[in-house]
């Protein structure tokens, strides 16, 4: 029987290179000559370090340009507050992964309503879509395509 995964993952390899160039042109760029702008890659977070907010509000553009050139879903970012100190401002951002249980609920409804005659299973952080037909299947990837959910979805090992 065709099935495929439905998950929510982000390649930190390409997100490492992602905030590299995004460092490389911010270094290079002549309204943050002379600040200490950078942004940090910690595990699952992004810090956005500069000395003004306005400063850590033309990096995120660069950030997200260099992220759309790889590849890389930006719905996985969620912004944290801005923190602004002493001539110092920071920003961090969490990276989403996984699909949570209330997220992976609302999927499976929203399959289920679709009236295709495909069963979804929830699996931990990702969701296992099985049916009798490769069209049915191919169905569901376009209808979660077309919903926005808010998370960046991928649809991986696919078998017929």
């Amino acid at each position: 029987m065709p099935s495929f995964d439905i998950v929510s993952e982000i390649d930190h390899h390409e997100l490492t290179n992602a905030v590299d160039q995004a460092n490389r042109e911010i270094g290079t760029r002549y309204d943050f000559k002379g600040s200490d702008a950078r942004i940090e890659l910690n595990g699952n977070e992004l810090v956005f370090h500069a000395q003004s907010k306005f400063q850590l509000q033309q990096m995120f553009p660069v950030l997200l340009s260099k992220m759309t050139k790889r590849g890389l879903d930006i719905d996985a970012l969620k912004s944290g507050d801005i923190e602004e100190g002493a001539n110092k401002a920071r920003q961090s951002f969490s990276i989403q992964e996984g699909i949570d249980k209330e997220m992976a609920k609302k999927i499976v409804k929203k399959i289920k309503d679709s009236k295709l005659k495909v069963q979804a299973s929830i699996q931990g952080e990702k969701l296992r879509v099985t049916g009798k037909k490769r069209d049915d299947l191919q169905q569901v990837m376009r209808l979660l395509k077309e919903a926005e959910l808010g998370i960046p979805l991928q649809f991986n090992n696919f078998r017929d």
